[in-house]
């Protein structure tokens, strides 16, 4: 890759544990594949613990406190190894780093047992980033289609995580991309988890507002590295085209993994769309 601009990366890890998210899971796999994928080619081994589920954010900003530290206290033993954990979710991320160790505070042993989870936690493209630095290579790039992309970056992970920063590294580093900026970058798409479902008016506006500042930056793909976001913007942007009669022009959704996984190792399943 051409030179990226953050300093200090990570030591390079032989192995890493991967938390794919519920959102990954069940509803964007194939964002979890390229992922993975993309750490893979690096050399590096991967370990998926099975019994890893939500990460417990959404009981967590919907004020059900228990349940979100049920939640957490049953990831506790998933990770018994010293490798990083890589979590392709800026949001998911930022819950297991700063609010797992709220959520336990009261016992002093699953505090100290998050607090290490947290310090190990490393979010999807901040961890590829510092593989780009270490010789990941955009093997053909330069015979990719050029191509206009737009960056989303959900709430919780530009705040908690700095998610940004990395995935416009990355953007910016592969040949053929011009990386455009929207209007308003900072603000939220409207979903926020259960926020989308239980203010459906609010979350509509939102939406509608960040799809319009994405069309007018005239992007042809949005990608971002949050797949709740990304399904959010999907069926709005949808749902748009099909009321327009002028067959609205919106740019398509795709998650960073798969969008890097199509230019840097030319997969041709990988530019599908967040909800293929």
């Amino acid at each position: 890759m051409n030179a990226l601009p953050l300093q200090n990366p990570r030591p390079r890890p032989t192995r890493v544990y991967v938390f794919a998210t519920c959102v990954v899971d069940l509803m964007a796999p194939q964002a979890g594949m390229d992922a993975i994928e993309l750490i893979r080619s690096a050399g590096i081994e991967i370990e998926f613990p099975q019994a890893q589920s939500c990460c417990g954010q959404p009981a967590w900003t919907s004020g059900y406190t228990e349940e979100a530290r049920r939640v957490a206290r049953s990831q506790l033993d998933l990770f018994p190894e010293p490798w990083p954990i890589v979590v392709p979710s800026g949001s998911c991320a930022g819950m297991m780093v700063h609010h797992w160790p709220r959520l336990l505070a009261d016992d002093p042993e699953l505090l100290k047992r998050a607090q290490d989870i947290g310090a190990r936690v490393v979010e999807w493209s901040a961890f590829i980033h510092d593989l780009a630095h270490d010789g990941l290579s955009p093997a053909s790039a330069q015979r990719r289609e050029p191509v206009k992309v737009a960056l989303h970056t959900s709430c919780s992970a530009r705040r908690e995580m700095g998610s940004h920063v990395p995935s416009e590294a990355l953007l910016r580093a592969l040949p053929g991309v011009e990386l455009v900026q929207q209007a308003r970058v900072t603000e939220c798409c409207g979903f926020g988890g259960t926020f989308s479902a239980r203010h459906p008016a609010i979350s509509g506006a939102m939406v509608s507002d960040k799809l319009e500042a994405l069309r007018d930056s005239r992007a042809d793909v949005v990608v971002s590295a949050d797949c709740g976001c990304l399904l959010n913007l999907h069926h709005a942007a949808e749902k748009r085209r099909e009321a327009s009669k002028s067959g609205e022009t919106l740019p398509r959704c795709v998650h960073l993994a798969s969008f890097l996984r199509e230019r840097v190792l030319g997969s041709t399943e990988a530019a599908q769309q967040v909800t293929d």
